[in-house]
């Protein structure tokens, strides 16, 4: 056993804005925090490699798992096959369905719980927010409620799921990072790895709407012919 504390979590961090504002949130608790990233075989590196500065930055330890192995098993969603073409626009049923990795967040979760039980944390943080708009099924309450029972009964010691922004507005996570003082420059949410994000993906347009909705301009560089928002009207997508 590790001498990692009981009140210890590992944190999902993917280097995307949810889980950089949950990775601080658990910092500021004072607790141990060891984060842990995933490569399953998506598009791009660009989230993993911002996670891997800011955790260096930080001085958390951090594990990226290679779990690339699974990709032929994950392979039919645009986020894992090179092949089928980005959906652009905000987020609807039909270009969010596109992108849905299959049984993404059951798979990360298991491995993140397992993660904590080898080291004695007692919580996995992990960053699914409400929106507002449909959901992925993976992020739904209902889901991360019912994660979090198997995660006390799956193991001789409990592991508590603790998702801080489950009802929450990607604006409203937003606002609390910004209260914290976070940079949102250490963090990449295009679903591109280009050298700079698109702002015309799915994610991208969810990004720039909360900053929109906070009254502040996105520190992240976008691609000269990326829509913007207007920030003269907060809420503005």
């Amino acid at each position: 056993m590790s001498n990692v504390s009981p009140t210890a979590t590992v944190v999902i961090y993917s280097g995307g804005m949810d889980s950089y504002t949950v990775l601080h949130r658990a910092l500021r608790e004072g607790i141990e925090v060891v984060a842990l990233s995933f490569d399953y075989g998506q598009r791009h590196a660009r989230e993993l490699e911002v996670a891997a500065r800011v955790c260096r930055t930080h001085g958390v330890t951090h594990q990226v798992a290679d779990i690339r192995a699974i990709h032929g098993l994950i392979d039919n969603s645009a986020l894992t096959d090179a092949g089928r073409d980005m959906p652009e626009g905000n987020y609807g049923e039909e270009n969010l369905a596109a992108t849905v990795v299959p049984n993404r967040n059951m798979i990360l979760l298991s491995l993140a719980i397992a993660k904590a039980v080898n080291i004695g944390a007692g919580r996995v943080d992990y960053g699914a927010h409400g929106g507002d708009h449909v959901l992925y099924p993976d992020c739904r309450p209902e889901f991360v409620e019912a994660m979090n029972r198997v995660a006390g009964i799956a193991n001789f010691a409990p592991v508590e799921l603790h998702a801080p922004y489950l009802r929450s507005s990607k604006a409203e996570i937003l606002a609390d990072g910004l209260a914290m003082g976070l940079d949102y420059a250490d963090t990449w949410t295009c679903y591109r790895g280009e050298r700079l994000a698109c702002g015309r993906c799915g994610s991208c347009r969810e990004r720039l709407a909360a900053f929109a909705a906070n009254g502040v301009c996105d520190p992240l560089a976008y691609a000269d012919d990326a829509p913007r928002p207007d920030l003269s009207t907060r809420g503005g997508a």
